[in-house]
């Protein structure tokens, strides 16, 4: 192996030593010089792998050649202090995802958007990469990342059961949709409404099975075997799935759907228990870097009760009002009389005092209760029928519970 110590100028920038380092990578015969910087030298060293391969290039870090075939959670994990977090680059997962962070005052701070990096200023040893949601269910198994939002279908079809995965927060409220059997409303199908009815059909056989297009290679089979569906053909495909009945090259479609809308222009109907699993965005994370790497589990914490406490003051309103009244009690039991002003635990009464004729009176109490937003009309009829007066209405962003489920699960799952 050649020690190149010339590559490196220190009169370069970093930037301008990279493109340099980039530059010296070349194919020969079938093969990948590539040029690595390894961990422990300032120097360059040019290695040739002996078999086709991909090539990497990093900094400060001691880079392997990948073979072609090679499973994406054999690579090992680089030595970091840092905590990674995942999430989706591009589409509405993307946008309502960075909207729900903002929300939680967790807002992720991009200085290029053509950059795959960016920071959340509240967590400072935090990294966000922005990937594509299958990669980052690949990158959480094979250590690259440690934390990742992403949809319930993508870590159930990537992640394949792998335990390493644990579903931190598994309602986050958005991207929510179903993967789903669909077949076409007519012909040989016309009178098939159930995936029972669909499996006693007598047509499939090993000369001529059930032709499946799908984009989901593992949870599709799987599904399908699992419903007694022996002779089936599964064919691969990334969009327009629809299409594939129509034009005669499949018999049904294991799809994404969310208001079947689709579907029915394309003339195609769901089957009773064809449902394979119903599916929203989740806050999903590596169980080896939350019990080894230091720095995860405190901001999976402060994350997941930031998310637990905004997404459970969603939908709910404070609602302040002054009532009159003889004591605290009087006023409490007037409330509670209401079915609509129950609160969380109650409602809050406190004295409201006032001057009169020099001396400090209670003539009025305040009263708070959180009550629904859609049931904000009722609960204010409510409050007037019962004296309530001066009503003024909060929106609320975060509702902290003592301590939440979801976290005391996570502890358990992690032996702790």
């Amino acid at each position: 192996m050649e020690t190149m110590k010339g590559l490196f100028n220190p009169t370069l920038t970093p930037q301008q030593q990279m493109r340099r380092l980039r530059h010296e990578c070349r194919y020969a015969d079938g093969q990948i010089q590539g040029v690595i910087k390894s961990s422990t030298s300032p120097y360059v060293e040019r290695r040739q792998f002996r078999r086709p391969c991909r090539y990497a290039i990093a900094c400060c870090s001691t880079v392997t050649a990948i073979g072609r075939d090679a499973a994406p959670t054999a690579t090992a994990q680089v030595e970091r202090s840092v905590v990674r977090l995942g999430l989706p680059s591009k589409g509405r997962m993307a946008e309502e995802t960075l909207n729900l962070l903002k929300s939680c005052q967790l807002t992720v701070r991009q200085l290029n958007p053509r950059q795959y990096t960016a920071d959340i200023p509240l967590l400072p040893n935090l990294e966000v990469w922005f990937q594509r949601p299958k990669d980052i269910v690949r990158k959480l198994q094979s250590g690259d990342l440690d934390l990742g939002i992403v949809g319930y279908d993508t870590v159930s079809e990537y992640g394949q059961g792998n335990e390493d995965l644990v579903i931190v927060h598994d309602a986050l409220e958005y991207g929510a949709c179903r993967l789903a059997l669909a077949i076409p409303k007519e012909g040989i199908f016309e009178n098939i409404n159930s995936i029972d009815e669909l499996s006693r059909m007598t047509k499939w056989t090993a000369e001529r099975p059930l032709r499946v297009v799908t984009g989901f290679t593992y949870l599709g089979p799987k599904f399908l075997k699992e419903k007694g569906l022996k002779h089936v053909a599964i064919t691969t495909a990334d969009g327009a799935l629809e299409s594939y009945p129509a034009m005669g090259t499949a018999d049904a479609i294991v799809d994404l759907v969310s208001s079947g809308t689709t579907l029915r222009e394309n003339n195609l109907k769901e089957v009773e228990g064809g449902t394979v699993l119903q599916s929203q965005a989740v806050f999903v994370a590596s169980k080896r870097s939350l019990s080894s790497r230091e720095g995860v589990l405190e901001i999976t914490h402060e994350m997941l009760e930031r998310l637990e406490a905004h997404l459970s003051a969603t939908g709910e309103i404070m609602v302040t009002a002054n009532m009159r009244g003889n004591s605290a009690e009087e006023v409490a039991e007037r409330v509670l009389s209401q079915t609509s002003l129950s609160g969380l635990q109650g409602p809050t009464v406190s004295p409201v005092y006032c001057l009169c004729d020099g001396k400090v009176k209670v003539d009025y109490y305040a009263i708070n209760i959180v009550v629904p937003q859609k049931t904000l009309y009722k609960s204010i009829q409510q409050l007037r029928s019962i004296g309530g007066s001066g009503v003024l209405v909060s929106k609320l962003t975060y509702i902290f519970d003592e301590e939440t489920p979801r976290w005391r699960k996570l502890l358990s799952q992690l032996g702790m």
